[in-house]
Formats: structure tokens, C-alpha cells, sequence
């Protein structure tokens, strides 16, 4: 049972799709933060690790690059015939209209209701407590992910 189990988590952690999966979500959060702090907008060690671990939006998406590779790898591994793939592409379709509408347009609002909420509060001295504005991602940030997450999804099922 003990040997089962330790060939199952064996065999998982050496899974085309989770490798490609865990390396895109890695590779793209570096970049991000590679990206921020050659910019300087990251100006603190908190932020830095918020980046890198947790933080949405920017280029490139890592939601995107993440979907990709698993759907990449499993065109590969059962075929863009199989019912999983299929799945697979319909998911992949959901978190990047994801990241690109709903999020985007919930922190845009998010952004503007906090300006306003400001504007009011220093006119009439009440206090104002801001919303959490959710970084959604511009269209190129989505595609530089999907693309990331290709080629990761391609390199791991192909070597």
C-alpha cells in the first residue's frame, strides 16, 4: 500500500503536465518580478515576495501561461482528439476571458471607485476606506503568457 502510494505521488510530481504547469506559473511570476524591478516599481522585500508568489496582473500573465502549457501538454500526451483536450481548451478559454474582462474591468472600477471615495472623503472629512483593486491584464500581457506557456508546455512534453 505504502509502495502504491509513493509510485502515485512519484509518478505525479514527474507528470509532463504538472512540470509544465508548475515551470510556466514559476517562469512567468519571475518574469514579472524581473520585469517590476527593472522598472522600479517594486520597492520593498515585502513587495517583492507579494510579487513573485502572489500578486495578479502583469506582463506576462501567469494564469494564462499556466493553462497553456497544461493544455499543450496534453495535446501531446492524449491527442487534441481527446475529450481531455477538449476540456481542457474550453478552461483555457474561461481563465483567459477571465483575466482579460472580468478582473480587468473589476479593478478598473475598483480604481475609480477608490478616486472618487477619496475625493469625497477629503471634502467632507469622512473617513473612506478603499477597496482591493484586483489587477486584471491587458491583452498582450494574456497572450505573452499563452505563448510562454506553449513553448513550456511543448519543452516538457517533447524532452
Amino acid at each position: 500500500m505504502e509502495r502504491e502510494l509513493a509510485g502515485q505521488l512519484q509518478g505525479f510530481i514527474y507528470n509532463p503536465l504538472f512540470l509544465s504547469a508548475l515551470a510556466s506559473w514559476f517562469i512567468s511570476q519571475m518574469l514579472k518580478t524581473v520585469i517590476c524591478l527593472i522598472t522600479h516599481s517594486v520597492t520593498s522585500t515585502r513587495q517583492f515576495l507579494e510579487l513573485f508568489f502572489w500578486r495578479t496582473g502583469g506582463m506576462p500573465s501567469s494564469h494564462s501561461a499556466l493553462v497553456s502549457s497544461v493544455t499543450t501538454a496534453i495535446a501531446f500526451k492524449n491527442g487534441i482528439a481527446s475529450d481531455l483536450f477538449v476540456f481542457s481548451c474550453c478552461f483555457t478559454l474561461i481563465v483567459v476571458r477571465d483575466a482579460m474582462g472580468v478582473r480587468r474591468s473589476s479593478g478598473q472600477q475598483a480604481k475609480a471607485l477608490n478616486d472618487l471615495g477619496t475625493k469625497i472623503s477629503e471634502r467632507t472629512k469622512i473617513q473612506f476606506k478603499p477597496v482591493k483593486e484586483i489587477q486584471g491584464h491587458k491583452p498582450v500581457e494574456v497572450f505573452a503568457g499563452l505563448l510562454l506557456g506553449f513553448f513550456i508546455g511543448v519543452a516538457f512534453s517533447t524532452l
